[in-house]
């Protein structure tokens, strides 16, 4: 969360917020205990007229103003204590004057007794309702003390006082810009965001030039995710008006949206205008990272560690593009730079464990996210958050050499980590770690617990239900999702959820038809390609491949290389030209550049062996499917994979041990997931191999 201002040191902000509680305390208390014996003094004693003395008034406050002067030069205190009896001798001789009570909360300020400035503040308030300066004062006091003060009830309440104030100053103020500006973030800090928006809309209507105004309205739309209105008032402002603030406030709402190149132009632009500014260089920088421009990224990134020699993040970014292109040794350099610059940096060593990952060094990798859990093995959020993703990564690696059992258990403290995100997570990796190893009654009964525990879940509902569908309850799933419709836009999951399910059943014309419905409500780019790569999927089920060949080639067209989904679709999109035979060059090169995003993906290992065996190219195809065993074994087309390599290679005795082990793997299967053409094609192949086997034998003996 962004601070409003950072004025005083620490200690000054616990003085602000200990003045504040005792000034409001002191004036609640005192009232009560003062008010009595106030009203006995006035019901006894006449009044009394004192009559301002605006002369001697004026030579106290020369003296006060004198001493106040050499305070803010010398710092010494007890000239601090001078000016302030001067002070208060001017305000004896004119007790009306605002000024000068004004002026003495203002040294009170200056010099931290900030309950006496709450109190002076608060008194001319009260003798004068709408007395701007002294409402500004307390605005400005309860200002200063947000700035580095801790998160918790206390800064709630300062910042609730802040609000109080600035709400009664742009009513006696009201056409100053600043002030509905100031409003409008305090607002915005409070989650206030409807009051928000009126009081920045408020500031641009009274300023249509003010960038502040514009920039910070437009980071409101950015929070609430609508960037649509954000861009809106950001393009309001016309080119030649627009600044480098401006067009980087432009280019964070473009990269909100995904769309990188309009987010790159955007801070390209700012640079230009501004190319001392890291912060542009950096925005620029992450967009062309996020576009797959990884060596543009890398030179802006340079730019920045030259200016700034000490960001350790930045050599972070460095050793993740690296990493991308597969070059370990660079990634793991840059990564000991940021880790001497700031030693324990838990960034560091999840990215370290990451290139451990890439190289095949596992055992590295799992132990340094052990060390990661154990430093993290606290109840402080940031600690949670942080464990949350270290036990994700940690129990993928697991499941990934097929230890499931280690799997599941790191998967199972991250569901009793705390939060329904990290339990809904947990669950649905556990679930997908049974099916993996073929354990499906444990993923079941793992998938009906976590219906259980979060009934108000609506995904995990639908995750049980396509559990129960795939081991036989079709129509009872099916039936069950179906009636999560409720007529409106999150229908789109709940049609999604249907098409999977339905095209896994065979059932092609219904999942197409809620596939369609599904795209129907998708208004985000990635939410359309995710339809796509689902009907492409579905086309191919059904032997379309020139159609499924079409919906995946939208997927890759629609969005940046960086996308999780472009990787799936170029393994999947590869794969399947490659199995059939066609176009073997590209689908080599698809399956090269999910591999990229991926290097140790079983799934696109065994896609890039097979497109090399379908190229001839058989120790290539060896290496590469012996790589994608060791992460997938029980993977029954791996295994006919490397059967047809080993018969193809002359090696009959092998090829017959891994189609054997192919039937073993596709008879534990469940048949949504058993493709029947494989199956019966390796299960002829191995019996043809065993009569040949056998007939071999006995002309030996």
């Amino acid at each position: 969360m962004n601070r409003i201002f950072r004025f005083f040191s620490t200690i000054l902000v616990i003085a602000v917020a200990v003045g504040i509680a005792a000034a409001q305390a002191g004036s609640s208390s005192t009232s009560k205990a003062d008010d009595s014996s106030t009203a006995a003094v006035e019901a006894s004693a006449p009044a009394t007229v004192h009559k301002a003395d605006r002369a001697a008034a004026y030579y106290h406050y020369t003296l006060a103003h004198m001493y106040e002067e050499q305070v803010t030069v010398y710092g010494r205190s007890d000239l601090a204590n001078k000016a302030i009896e001067e002070y208060k001798l001017a305000i004896d001789a004119d007790p009306s004057s605002e000024f000068l009570t004004s002026g003495l909360a203002e040294l009170y300020v200056k010099t931290g007794r900030i309950r006496d400035a709450v109190l002076e503040a608060q008194d001319i308030i009260k003798r004068d309702p709408n007395n701007l300066e002294a409402h500004k004062l307390l605005g400005r006091i309860y200002l200063r003390s947000l700035g580095d003060m801790p998160g918790g009830n206390g800064s709630d309440n300062v910042l609730k006082l802040a609000i109080e104030q600035y709400e009664q100053i742009v009513k006696i103020e009201p056409d100053n810009v600043d002030d509905h500006l100031l409003l409008g973030r305090l607002y915005r800090l409070n989650n206030d965001l409807q009051k928000a928006e009126k009081e920045l809309k408020t500031a641009i209507k009274l300023d249509p030039g003010s960038e502040e105004a514009v920039t910070t309205l437009a980071m409101l739309y950015t929070d609430e995710g609508d960037t649509s209105r954000a861009l809106q008032v950001l393009k309001s402002v016309p080119d030649a008006s627009r600044s480098a603030k401006l067009y980087s406030a432009l280019g964070t709402a473009y990269e909100q949206r995904k769309d990188y190149k309009e987010a790159i132009e955007a801070f390209r632009k700012a640079v230009m205008l501004d190319r001392d500014n890291l912060d542009a260089i950096r925005g620029l920088a992450e967009n062309l990272m996020n576009d797959g421009q990884y060596d543009a990224a890398l030179e802006q990134y340079k730019v920045i560690v030259d200016s700034n020699p000490e960001d350790a993040q930045t050599y972070v970014r460095m050793s993740e593009i690296y990493r991308h292109e597969g070059k370990y040794d660079l990634a793991l350099e840059s990564l000991k730079k940021a880790d001497a610059l700031v030693p324990d940096m838990a960034a560091v060593a999840y990215n370290m464990a990451a290139v451990y990952e890439a190289q095949g060094r596992y055992d590295d990798a799992i132990k340094l996210l052990q060390d990661l859990l154990k430093k993290t093995d606290s109840n402080q959020q940031d600690d949670r958050n942080n464990r949350a993703i270290f036990l994700e990564r940690l129990g993928t690696i697991y499941r990934d050499q097929e230890n499931y059992p280690a799997a599941v258990d790191t998967f199972r403290q991250l569901v009793t980590l705390g939060g329904d995100d990290n339990a809904r997570a947990g669950y649905q990796e556990i679930i997908d770690t049974y099916r993996e190893s073929k354990q499906w009654p444990q993923a079941t009964a793992v998938a009906k617990e976590a219906v259980q525990k979060l009934p108000n879940d609506r995904d995990m509902r639908m995750v049980l239900d396509a559990q129960l569908a795939d081991t036989g309850d079709i129509d009872g799933a099916i039936a069950d999702v179906r009636s999560m419709l409720k007529n409106g836009p999150d229908d789109r999951d709940v049609y999604l959820r249907l098409g999977i399910i339905e095209s896994r059943a065979k059932r092609w014309k219904d999942a197409a038809d809620d596939l369609d419905k599904a795209e129907q409500l998708s208004t985000k780019p990635d939410d359309k390609a995710y339809v796509w790569f689902l009907r492409g999927d579905l086309l191919q089920r059904q032997k379309l491949y020139d159609q499924a060949d079409a919906e995946f080639r939208k997927v890759l067209s629609a969005l940046p290389p960086t996308d999780p989904q472009v990787a799936a679709t170029l393994n999947y999109l590869g794969y399947m030209n490659a199995d059939r035979g066609v176009k073997l060059d590209e689908s080599l090169n698809f399956i090269k550049q999910a591999l990229v995003a991926e290097p140790s993906n079983g799934a696109y290992l065994d896609s890039l062996g097979w497109a090399y065996f379908k190229l001839g190219k058989y120790d290539l195809a060896e290496e590469n499917l012996n790589k994608a065993a060791v992460h997938m074994g029980s993977d029954p087309t791996v295994q006919q994979h490397l059967g047809d390599l080993y018969q193809k290679t002359g090696r009959l005795k092998i090829a017959a041990a891994h189609w054997e082990r192919a039937v073993e793997e596709w008879n534990k299967t469940v048949p949504a997931e058993v493709d029947t053409e494989a199956f019966a094609k390796v299960q002829q192949e191995l019996d043809a191999a065993k009569v040949k086997l056998a007939k071999e034998d006995a002309q030996k003996q």
